[in-house]
């Protein structure tokens, strides 16, 4: 009988010996949340550079009384524009069929059901220039050679991965930057960052139509301008402030 109340002591000094540790493990682990603020920033970084592709998209539009005219029409034309792109040197890899298509066209009247006059056919290739200062002569040979549909130009970097790392490490100098001054708005300081977060991918200007039209020859050439691009990475890093 005796033996009992000793193994519940033993017992309970058992218990207390594990309970011990875990609530002392909370104990320290608690000021990380009760004396620190959290500072969420996102930031973008850029890298400049002198795009050096020129992406459109260039085609050929024509109109017959027949589908089968209107199609053959438009390959004959579509095979000179094509042609007229390898001999001005545009490698059969920048060169892709973007585009076919081939609709009835409607004459309307009042209370009368619409009658087809006729088909139009179309097809566009999208051509990528890695000469951005040749591409308005060849877009002036295509003209010539019976485009009369184009499309742009995308103008883009091609090899972006050394701009993108620099737009990268200028996005965390600048979310540092600006972590440091809320700090010191706050009276706190930057204790450590907890995470980093990759926001979005490059930005690139958007396609801009260019209207095409026949004209004689003549001196100057469509001009094509490269200009520059920023290449942007966006962060979100979280601070410990302190």
């Amino acid at each position: 009988m005796r033996s009992l109340p000793f193994f519940a002591a033993a017992l309970a000094t058992s218990v207390t010996g594990i309970a011990v540790p875990a609530m002392a493990q909370q104990a320290a682990t608690a000021p990380v949340l009760l004396d620190a603020t959290i500072l969420d920033v996102v930031a973008d970084g850029k890298a400049t550079r002198v795009p050096d592709i020129a992406t459109l998209r260039a085609g050929v539009v024509t109109q017959a009384a027949t589908a089968a005219a209107a199609l053959q029409e438009n390959a004959t034309r579509m095979n000179r524009v094509v042609a007229a792109l390898r001999k001005a040197g545009v490698q059969a890899r920048d060169i892709q069929t973007a585009q076919i298509g081939l609709s009835p066209q409607y004459r309307y009247a009042e209370n009368a059901p619409p009658v087809i006059t006729g088909y139009q056919a179309s097809n566009q290739v999208s051509v990528r220039f890695r000469d951005i200062a040749k591409s308005g002569a060849i877009l002036d040979a295509l003209v010539a050679e019976g485009a009369n549909q184009i499309q742009g130009p995308e103008m883009t970097v091609d090899n972006a991965n050394q701009a993108m790392d620099e737009a990268r490490v200028d996005a965390m100098a600048r979310a540092r930057a600006r972590a440091e001054l809320y700090a010191r708005a706050a009276g706190l300081r930057v204790d450590r960052i907890l995470t980093i977060a990759e926001g979005n991918a490059p930005i690139s200007p958007g396609p801009v139509m260019v209207q095409a039209r026949m004209r004689a020859a003549e001196a100057d050439s469509t001009p094509m301008v490269a200009g520059e691009q920023d290449i942007i990475a966006t962060v979100t890093v979280r601070f410990l402030l302190r």
